[in-house]
């Protein structure tokens, strides 16, 4: 959990350059992905040594937390393993966000599936044949994530599709990083907010009166929408290199036109599967496990998790469109505002004031979600797309270091 924490921080402070890139590319500014791709590279980097500090320091951190000294010898023996993977991460995001803002998705996608089944075989080999344990587990993780890294970079060098916005490395790198971070920051918090938010269900239900059958349901309910969730973050990338694009080339109409036929098609997708999971209620469980408790437990949460599949067709493409028009930091407010001041506290307060169990503490955090939701709705229903393609021209101008272009 702590690694895909850093995960989470990593990526969200990353989709500030997604917003970059994708707006200068649609303005035709190619030579300024390179240094964007480079300037979020050198940042993510930076950040990436107080968190290999903490990594370093694992042992004791878990100890004064109040672990067992024998469970955090063995997960910092892990977690020494996953340092070299925090700067796979802080290259690897930036990569993707600037190969995504030129429609360039299927080299990135045949890297990691190669690079997948190559690594179950050496980590096999590593870990049993070798012997070294959860050391070599870890190893070969931030060793497989160098491989993606380096195979997505020579791709990029070598490409023709990259000619244009690839022209080598620049001092352009290091300047304005202060108000790069800015950026970031708020891109880190938007994010690490929206994917903390239901880890924290798992965690509240580990206090209920029955916590096993709690968090054996809610397991494979979590999981079910977790699998489903990645239908809807291809379509929070599609909306926000969409959005970014026609905003950078100036088309205020095709970027309207590209919110709704992308949300239109993320919600009809997310509803037919949740009638299908809703179909399927009583006995959907039996793919992870064969008690017959569990699927009684799941099936009563069923309804929950058909609801959360809705919404997770709607906001996470909305959440996309904004990182498109560069909204982090509003959606940031929003999310700690509708998540961890009404999400979080209402579903305690019917999970346990209520009684309601686990399948209050989830309503209530779904409370939250759909404020959000219809929040986002709501803004961008209202968004003067007009004056979104002005402010794009002056993010621009202001990162390529020029003065605003004068209208009229």
């Amino acid at each position: 959990m702590a690694n895909g924490g850093v995960g989470a921080l990593q990526l969200g402070m990353g989709s500030a350059v997604e917003t970059l890139c994708g707006q200068a590319y649609g303005a035709h500014k190619y030579d300024m992905l390179g240094v964007y791709l480079q300037r979020s590279t050198v940042l993510l980097m930076a950040t990436g040594v107080p968190l290999a500090v903490m990594y370093a320091f694992s042992r004791p951190i878990l100890v004064l937390l109040g672990e067992s000294p024998e469970i955090a010898r063995a997960a910092a023996v892990f977690v020494y393993g996953l340092i070299p993977q925090i700067f796979a991460y802080a290259a690897n995001f930036p990569i993707q966000k600037f190969m995504q803002a030129q429609s360039i998705m299927a080299p990135s996608a045949y890297i990691s599936a190669s690079t997948l089944a190559v690594h179950l075989v050496l980590s096999y080999l590593v870990v049993y044949q070798l012997g070294l344990g959860l050391l070599g587990a870890s190893l070969m993780l931030s060793i497989s994530w160098w491989v993606i890294v380096l195979a997505q970079f020579v791709y990029i060098v070598t490409s023709r599709r990259c000619r244009l916005t690839w022209t080598g490395f620049s001092v352009q790198a290091f300047s304005g990083l202060p108000e790069f971070f800015k950026l970031s920051l708020a891109s880190a918090v938007m994010l690490c907010l929206e994917t903390w938010y239901f880890q924290i269900l798992v965690l509240i239900s580990g206090l209920l009166k029955d916590p096993e059958m709690a968090l054996a349901s809610l397991s494979v309910c979590m999981t079910i929408s977790g699998w489903v969730f990645m239908i809807s973050v291809g379509f929070n990338a599609a909306a926000s290199v969409r959005v970014s694009n026609e905003l950078g080339a100036g088309n205020p109409k095709a970027a309207a036109f590209s919110v709704v036929v992308v949300t239109t098609l993320s919600f009809i997708i997310s509803v037919i599967i949740a009638l299908v999971i809703l179909l399927c209620r009583d006995y959907i469980s039996y793919i992870f496990t064969d008690g017959d408790d569990v699927a009684a437990a799941v099936s009563k949460l069923t309804p929950l998790l058909g609801l959360t599949l809705i919404l997770n067709g709607i906001q996470p493409v909305l959440s996309g469109v904004a990182v498109g028009c560069g909204w982090q930091a509003f959606v940031a407010y929003v999310n700690v505002g509708c998540y961890y001041i009404v999400g979080v506290p209402l579903g305690c307060l019917l999970g346990f004031y209520f009684d309601l169990g686990a399948a209050g503490i989830w309503s209530g955090m779904i409370g939250g979600t759909l404020m959000q939701t219809l929040i986002l709705v709501w803004v961008t229903f209202r968004t003067n797309w007009i004056k979104e393609v002005e402010e794009a021209n002056k993010r621009l101008n202001k990162w390529e270091g020029k003065p605003p272009a004068m209208s009229g």
